[in-house]
């Protein structure tokens, strides 16, 4: 079973709508907080909060550009799990 853990792991970090949002809208390329925000219709500490989440998961990464802070997927895998799981869901 431990073997299982950090797929389990992975599943937990995005068990959020807002965080499954934030991988859909990275799955296109990297964003500034203020286009994830403008994309997602949430506030922006809301958004901030859930890219904690994943950049501790290792999901996000960060890199300064400037005075804002742009975000990307570390791994395109997680957006083919996010996409396959939001076609499947509308099925």
């Amino acid at each position: 079973m431990r073997a299982l853990q950090p797929a389990s792991d992975l599943l937990r970090a995005l068990a959020s709508p807002v965080r499954v949002g934030i991988v859909r809208e990275l799955s296109e390329g990297g964003k500034y907080v203020h286009e994830l925000v403008a994309a997602l219709g949430v506030s922006q500490p809301l958004v901030s909060q859930h890219l904690r989440v994943l950049r501790t998961s290792r999901i996000v990464t960060a890199h300064r550009q400037a005075r804002e802070i742009q975000y990307a997927l570390t791994d395109d895998h997680v957006a083919h799990i996010v996409l396959d799981a939001i076609r499947h869901a509308q099925e």
